[in-house]
């Protein structure tokens, strides 16, 4: 069974370089507080080739005492090692804790692992990334069999699936679907009702995106491997470091009532080590103490006296936004004014690009011949801009709720928080006011013309908000409604049950199955591969979020079952993003190779109505060859007689013959003269046909062409 279950977690392996031959711990946490010994560092390390195990241990003594020392080490859940030894015994002896002697200490030393001990660490366990593994030291007194000191580690091979190349991949998948979506924008500019071709869009990749992101700053207990997996695609929600602007937020935050003891850039770099102190380690080892010591009472407070034997990652682990705000190097308190400043940076470069742009299309037309399908850009700049920022906080608009529902219920400046609500009043508004808007035009229409086809077809009006129903059906132009309240119930749920992993979860499950029935029951989408796309992604979310349960702390999943959940979401996510990525490379091919729809109907549209005016019974353009023959208005045209040039309008007398018939002179086949009606008439009366003799033949150019 344990063979079995290595296999599996072996599924979640990302193609790495040769396997590393170590495994060491990485940080340590205090298992319990108030103790003689305050640990300060601890590094093990094992080797596989020397089947060894190095130590090195430093901390405090508040009295002289012997003791006895127990090391365990586990990986998902499972005990792979124990050992229990005397530092004054024969076996290990470790001459520097024996006895640990008062004040400041240290020792370090080696542990040889027996074969059979050894054996059953599996070689897979030095290449899965993100190994969850776990050491653990325990110093009892010998005298009076009391805990002197607990600490743990976390045990790492030095591989994980949070990588830089994979963030930076994800980056250019969403840029290639921005830049093809913009490509078959300006195809469709001038079209009304034309829905853009290339799908998945950016809106598309970057929803999906978001989802990654987010099921990363749920409240549960995720295994390491699938945490590190998320980190990937925390840009697409703005958790992007700067340390120049994460100083000059913890100055604001100060200045509007922040407090920055413990939640600012500076004090998150000091945990993590990146100061350039050489005093770093040492620094970050007596940081992590202290601020164990400060949650620990806290801890206690609301846990059952029961749970004091709990370990320290019940007690200290971070989980949810905060969780993700700090691997990204941003405080928690900093979240939501450091998405506002990405965003602000976003809508700067936006403008400053449009208006570069127009001045050189305004260059262009003064000493240039200036293209005609850039004459809208250059006439509704204006318009661009806005309807550009507008789409930015259509896309993001889930985001936005989340960090701005975050800094309102756990942000401790007032000035931040003050921007959290204008944030959110303005953002929802602006979308309100488009809803609104778009109601009533399809109401007006609706009672003018009986339906709200003109949404479509109006040029005026798709310009202006087809950017919230392009993509869907004529019958379907309302769903953009419940994709906003869709959004906003998302980020609210994330946001505001943060520490509660199961209201999350199950409000998470209720509000993307119940997208999903809409979209199944509607199938909305204009075109087949939106279609397609749209449901298969909404099909991949809630076996996401089906799968999030199984993280969750009250079901008491065992870890190992975890860890293979966690990377059966990490093959399944990753698959559908592979998806994606290649569907937006055979689309940009295909826009290279493919003359433009949009194009070529407007040539034959031209086409058509060039050649109109010489069109003859014998023309070839006249045979059912024709791709899209041109419908023509008989009706309107047979008003016009053509016995002349120039000739006013007027009803011709029809002429009769001795069985009193009468015949038209002049058909309405723009002036070509047939026998065709007559053939009928003459099967129901039984009479021939009246003979054209007798007919004067008009002028040449101007009346019938044989």
């Amino acid at each position: 069974m344990r063979k079995t279950i290595w296999a599996l977690l072996g599924l979640g392996m990302v193609p790495q370089a040769l396997a590393a031959d170590t495994l060491s711990t990485k940080g340590f946490n205090l298992c319990e507080a108030n103790t003689d010994i305050k640990i300060t560092k601890l590094d093990v390390s094992y080797t596989r080739s020397t089947k060894g195990v190095v130590f090195d241990l430093a901390g405090t003594n508040s009295k002289r005492q012997n003791i006895i020392a127990s090391l365990t080490v586990t990986a998902y859940g499972n005990q792979l090692y124990s050992k229990t030894f005397d530092p004054c015994g024969d076996e290990i002896h470790v001459d520097r804790l024996c006895p640990v002697p008062s004040g400041p200490f240290s020792a370090n030393g080696s542990i040889a692992i027996p074969d059979n001990y050894a054996s059953q660490i599996p070689s897979i366990a030095f290449n899965i990334p993100d190994l969850d593994g776990q050491a653990t030291l325990n110093l009892k007194s010998k005298d009076s069999d009391e805990d002197v000191a607990c600490v743990e580690s976390q045990l790492s091979n030095g591989k994980s699936t949070s990588m830089k190349g994979v963030a930076w991949t994800s980056a250019g998948i969403a840029a290639g679907a921005l830049a093809l979506s913009g490509v078959s924008a300006v195809g469709a500019v001038g079209h009304p009702g034309v829905h853009a071709s290339s799908s998945p869009g950016f809106g598309d990749v970057m929803g999906w995106f978001h989802t990654m992101a987010t099921n990363g700053m749920l409240s549960v207990s995720y295994p390491a491997v699938y945490t590190s997996f998320t980190k990937n695609f925390a840009w697409s929600t703005g958790l992007i470091s700067w340390g120049g602007m994460q100083n000059s937020i913890d100055s604001f935050r100060k200045a509007t009532g922040g407090n920055l003891t413990q939640d600012n850039y500076v004090y998150l770099t000091s945990l993590s080590g990146s100061s350039s102190n050489s005093s770093s380690a040492t620094k970050r080892s007596l940081n992590l103490m202290l601020r164990a010591v400060d949650l620990l009472p806290r801890s206690m407070d609301s846990t059952d006296s029961s749970s004091s034997n709990s370990s320290s990652s019940d007690l200290f682990s971070v989980t949810g936004i905060k969780h993700a705000a700090e691997e990204a190097m941003i405080p928690s308190a900093n979240v939501f004014m450091t998405v506002l400043l990405i965003f602000a940076i976003v809508v700067a470069v936006v403008v400053v690009g449009i208006l570069l742009l127009k001045i050189i299309l305004e260059v262009w037309a003064l000493y240039g011949n200036f293209p005609d399908k850039l004459s809208n850009f250059r006439k509704d700049y204006w318009g661009i801009m806005a309807r550009t920022i507008t789409n930015m906080i259509l896309v993001l608009y889930s985001i936005w709720v989340l960090y701005c529902v975050y800094q309102l219920r756990n942000g401790d400046s007032w000035g931040a928080k003050l921007l959290a609500a204008v944030t959110l009043v303005v953002f929802t508004s602006v979308l309100a006011f488009f809803g609104w808007r778009i109601f009533y035009m399809a109401r007006k229409y609706k009672q003018a013309e009986g339906d709200v086809a003109s949404l479509y077809e109006n040029k005026e009006t798709w310009r202006k908000y087809s950017l919230f129903y392009d993509s869907y059906k004529k019958d379907y132009w309302w769903l953009f409604v419940p994709m906003i309240v869709y959004a906003l119930a998302k980020g609210c749920i994330i946001a505001g049950a943060q520490g509660h992993g199961m209201a999350q979860g199950v409000g998470q499950l209720i509000v993307e199955a119940l997208l999903l029935i809409l979209l199944l029951w509607n199938r909305p989408y204009a075109t087949k591969a939106s279609m397609g796309i749209n449901i298969t992604i909404q099909v991949v979310r809630v076996l996401s979020v089906a799968c999030v349960l199984v993280f969750v702390e009250e079901l008491g999943v065992t870890q190992t079952t975890k860890t293979v959940t966690g990377i059966v979401l990490i093959v399944l996510q990753s698959t559908l993003t592979g998806v994606l990525a290649i569907l937006i490379a055979v689309n940009a091919v295909i826009a290279c190779v493919r003359e433009n729809p949009h194009a070529r109907r407007r040539k034959e549209a031209e086409k058509a109505n060039r050649d109109l005016d010489d069109l003859t019974p014998l023309d070839a353009r006249e045979s059912l060859l024709i791709e899209h023959p041109p419908k023509r208005d008989f009706t309107e045209m047979s008003k016009f007689n053509f016995t002349g040039p120039y000739e006013a309008y007027r009803d011709r007398p029809r002429r009769s013959d001795s069985t009193g018939s009468k015949e038209r002179l002049v058909y309405a086949d723009y002036g070509v003269a047939h026998a065709r009606s007559s053939s009928q008439e003459s099967r129901h009366s039984g009479r021939r046909s009246p003979s054209l003799d007798g007919h004067q033949p008009t002028k040449p150019g101007y009346g019938m062409a044989y």
